[in-house]
């Protein structure tokens, strides 16, 4: 059933489903859309009970990234990338005395990586449901990997045999990893599937942008769940903008970071803003808007049935926000396209991952930029998206 439903995709986006999408259901009556931007995107997945949006977002992103090549439509396997890196975790944990994240939570670079040691699969070949579910729940696992790992980072008497135990627990969740595998009549490996794709881990690149790191130079990133302790590049805020809409305006979509835990984020209602009756932390235009607003709608600017005065975001409150821990990593999603409302503020299409029923737009939402200028952590993206102006002060070929 996935197969014939995963292949039968080619036909839906030569027709365009997403502009329908788009057209058919548009948040809220009161807004007004203009598509700046809409670009080939995959089915919207359901990562259930699993902190895996990392893999989830990104492979979402690559599997964009195969259609902006050429390539088909391709459904890869999140737990294949996800059994890797749960190993490479408990892997580190141990050598850092039990002092580095192993909880299920992750970053965009995390599949890259995986992918560039381990290989790729299809769906097909590893779904990862070895333990009597119909649908992701890893918190058992997990709860078993630490207490393991645990206990064996505090053993006085280490064996060799803990890394086989390690992965033997992953695998008696998530499945054995196949040596090779047929797909489409074909043999592989992991190694040969991902040289064939031809996703070239070196074209990728993550950014950051906070203004306590010095800007167009590589920083680590300080949050849990960089466990792998990699380097983002750093940019001003106006940059990152400038890069995430050149990148979408020339077909390239944007593996996103961020927070998701504000007021003005909601999945149900298809959008995320950063709404505030604050007159000095609006634009000119929402101020003069604002005033003009009903007391009544000027205190309830949460319900999201037209576009209301949103803050003005930039590199001081930003770092603010952050140093205050009001936003963190929460979640990871795929940004597919750019709009306008009918007041010129921009919003970007995301795909999101939690099934296509919790919403009534088929699991997307639209996020305005001044959510996306406060709420963003990093973003992954081919370098080739990246204003040439801007990868020059990034040293980048």
């Amino acid at each position: 059933m996935i197969k014939s439903v995963f292949f039968s995709l080619g036909i839906f986006l030569s027709l365009g489903i997403s502009t329908l999408w788009a057209q058919q259901n548009a948040p809220r009556s009161g807004y007004q859309f203009k598509e700046i931007a809409d670009l080939k995107a995959t089915p919207v997945k359901n990562q259930a009970n699993s902190g895996t949006c990392w893999c989830y977002a990104t492979l979402s992103f690559l599997e964009s990234e195969l259609l902006r090549m050429g390539k088909p439509a391709y459904d890869l396997s999140e737990m294949y990338t996800v059994r890797n890196a749960y190993f490479e975790k408990g892997m580190r944990y141990f050598r850092l005395y039990g002092k580095n994240n192993l909880n299920e939570g992750g970053q965009a670079h995390d599949v890259v990586e995986m992918i560039a040691k381990y290989g790729i699969v299809p769906e097909e070949v590893y779904p990862g449901l070895e333990y009597g579910v119909d649908q992701n729940n890893h918190s058992e696992m997990v709860s078993g990997l630490i207490g393991y790992m645990s206990g064996i980072t505090k053993a006085r008497n280490i064996t060799t045999a803990w890394p086989k135990a390690l992965m033997s627990i992953i695998e008696s969740y998530l499945g054995k990893a196949p040596e090779k595998f047929t797909f489409q009549g074909q043999e592989y490996t992991p190694q040969t599937f991902a040289q064939e794709l031809g996703i070239r881990p070196e074209d990728y690149i993550e950014l950051t942008s906070y203004e306590a790191y010095p800007f167009y130079e590589q920083v680590e990133l300080e949050i849990p769940d960089n466990w792998m302790h990699a380097r983002y590049y750093n940019v001003p805020l106006d940059d990152l903008i400038a890069i995430m809409q050149n990148a979408l305006k020339n077909g390239y979509t944007i593996a996103w970071d961020g927070d998701v835990s504000e007021q003005g984020f909601s999945h149900a209602k298809g959008l995320a803003i950063l709404p505030t009756n604050e007159p000095q932390n609006m634009s000119g235009s929402d101020r003069a808007r604002f005033e003009k607003l009903p007391e009544a709608e000027k205190n309830n600017l949460y319900s999201f049935v037209a576009p209301v005065p949103e803050m003005q975001v930039n590199d001081q409150n930003r770092q603010k926000t952050f140093d205050k821990r009001k936003t963190t990593d929460d979640h990871l999603m795929h940004l597919t396209g750019l709009l306008q409302d009918q007041n010129g503020t921009y919003y970007y299409k995301t795909k999101n991952s939690w099934g296509t029923e919790r919403n009534p737009f088929g699991g997307y939402l639209y996020m305005s930029e001044p959510y996306v200028k406060m709420k963003t952590v990093a973003i992954l993206l081919h370098k080739d998206a990246i204003p040439q102006n801007i990868k020059e002060k990034l040293k980048l070929n």
